[in-house]
């Protein structure tokens, strides 16, 4: 199954997609979760299918307004340099862990809204990414049960704002300008994703293909990842892991290519779907 986050007319909720739109879940599922963070934590979505078979749309897709994926987030963790091609585009070494950093849940905007570059940089870059939700929460959760504690798989578009972001060795202050990254459209269950290993990944800038890879080009896994991060800090439903870019990203291009207000930007990951979203200048 599909989820999306949404508001209608002033009020937030979430859904399940059909053909035709989207089925409202919001306060209909067990535990009455108001949110898809609250539905995963109460396991109300393995009852989802139940309600939402043979069932109309209650909205259009053209009647919501999409919200990150999940919109309230506890920890969201971001993976640097997994992909073998990013990593030699930015000359980093290898290291035996992954390098990880996080962003907070208000840099991030849903599915066609708009990515807004800071009026103090013009050095803002596109990170196409594949993110995992977790579902079920863990501390030192082995690698070989990690996919029992995924609820989903998304889209995640890590905006980056380089000056800033080099400014230390630390990413955070360039990772975390308010509604510099995108997430979503989907939240796509597991069963639909298969071996995630097998999904293509492509960054398409204004309709230019400038990143493309798979999957199985990470570095470190998704199993090594959920292993890795639950051993520092408890692993909660809701979370999000965004697992890497490949290379091409905009600031290692001949000459550097980064996102302007007008653009848009599109990031296609498999049966996961297509993130779209413009670019607009910081008011």
């Amino acid at each position: 199954m599909k989820f999306v986050s949404f508001t209608r007319l002033g009020t937030r909720g979430f859904g399940a997609v059909v053909d035709g739109g989207v089925v409202n879940l919001t306060r209909r599922l067990g535990h009455r979760s108001d949110t898809l963070k609250s539905a995963i934590a109460s396991d109300a979505l393995a009852s989802a299918a139940e309600y939402v078979d043979g069932r109309a749309p209650d909205f259009a897709m053209s009647d919501i307004t999409f919200l990150p994926l999940i919109p309230d987030p506890a920890k969201i963790f971001c993976i640097g340099v997994n992909y073998e091609e990013h990593k030699a585009e930015t000359q980093r070494p290898d290291v035996d862990h992954p390098t990880i950093f996080t962003r907070w849940g208000d840099s991030l905007v849903g599915h066609r809204q708009a990515l807004i570059k800071p009026n103090v940089s013009n050095r803002f870059d596109y990170e196409g990414e594949m993110a995992i939700i977790i579902g079920r929460g863990g501390r030192n959760i082995p690698a070989e049960k990690a996919f029992d504690h995924i609820a989903g798989y998304s889209i995640f578009n890590d905006g980056s704002v380089r000056d800033f972001q080099r400014h230390t060795s630390q990413f955070t202050p360039g990772k975390n300008f308010p509604g510099t990254g995108g997430f979503g459209p989907y939240l796509v269950t597991p069963d639909e994703v298969g071996d995630y290993t097998k999904l293509p990944i492509e960054t398409r800038l204004n309709g230019e293909v400038l990143q493309k890879a798979t999957l199985d080009d990470l570095i470190f896994t998704i199993p090594t990842l959920i292993e890795y991060i639950s051993t520092f800090t408890p692993l909660t439903p809701g979370d999000v892991i965004a697992t890497g870019t490949p290379g091409g990203v905009g600031d290692k291009r001949q000459p550097p290519v980064y996102m302007r207000p007008g653009d848009t930007v599109e990031i296609e990951v498999g049966v996961l779907g297509t993130l779209v979203n413009p670019v607009m200048a910081e008011m």
